[in-house]
């Protein structure tokens, strides 16, 4: 079954599904992200899986669910993110990849897909003890922010020319710039403010959709 939490640590990130995204308050003066390294820690907590009521569904980043693969949800972790889980009741483990949103329910860091719970013999029992630890991926970021609850900003521009993305942020008071690495190649984007409540988020988007500056919510970290 899937479960449903709301919970609380404190790690720092700042990324996108694709690429590590650092935060640039002058063109000349690039700030440089801290990043947390392969074999990291990451958490540790209780697992939940998720099976057959939910096969076949669309997950958070587009994919369909298959409880056959080795996938698992995570609130805040991107997309692609790889973790190996490790069962601490029994000392099993498996690898899997970041591919949806959650689990929602209390006192839960990680959904596992069904496969992914069998290997480390937790589909009977339901939920296990586990420790997540960094295998691919980059989690890197200049500010402190928390595992557990999603953080939402609001993007206003995206630009291939650096200038043309501070041009726009100068604009807007209290707005920054972040230099995103994609697959396709770096890219220059325009954020305004940083929150874990997302109808703020939206009322500070239709603040600025008033003033003329166009954009919406996202989750910052994918």
């Amino acid at each position: 079954m899937r479960y449903f939490p709301l919970l609380i640590i404190s790690a720092a990130l700042f990324i996108t599904s694709c690429g590590t995204t650092s935060r640039l308050d002058k063109p000349e003066n690039k700030a440089k992200a801290k990043s947390v390294s392969k074999g990291s820690i990451i958490e540790e907590g209780r697992a939940s899986w998720y099976g057959p009521k939910f096969h076949g569904k669309l997950t958070a980043n587009g994919e369909k669910y298959d409880m056959h693969g080795l996938t698992a949800a995570h609130r805040t972790l991107p997309f692609n993110t790889i973790l190996k889980v490790k069962n601490l009741d029994n000392g099993k483990s498996v690898q899997v990849r970041i591919n949806d949103r959650g689990p929602y329910a209390k006192d839960r860091i990680i959904d596992l897909s069904k496969k992914a719970a069998k290997k480390i013999d937790m589909l009977g029992p339901g939920t296990a003890n586990v420790k997540l630890v960094l295998v691919g991926g980059s989690l890197a970021g200049p500010r402190p922010q928390n595992l557990k609850v999603p953080t939402y900003t609001v993007q206003l521009a995206s630009y291939k020319e650096e200038n043309k993305a501070f041009s726009h942020s100068q604009k807007i008071k209290g707005a920054r710039v972040e230099e995103v690495n994609l697959q396709k190649g770096m890219v220059y984007r325009v954020y305004y403010g940083v929150y874990t409540d997302k109808d703020e988020a939206h009322q500070n988007q239709r603040k600025l959709s008033k003033k003329g500056f166009n954009g919406y919510v996202k989750q910052i970290e994918n």
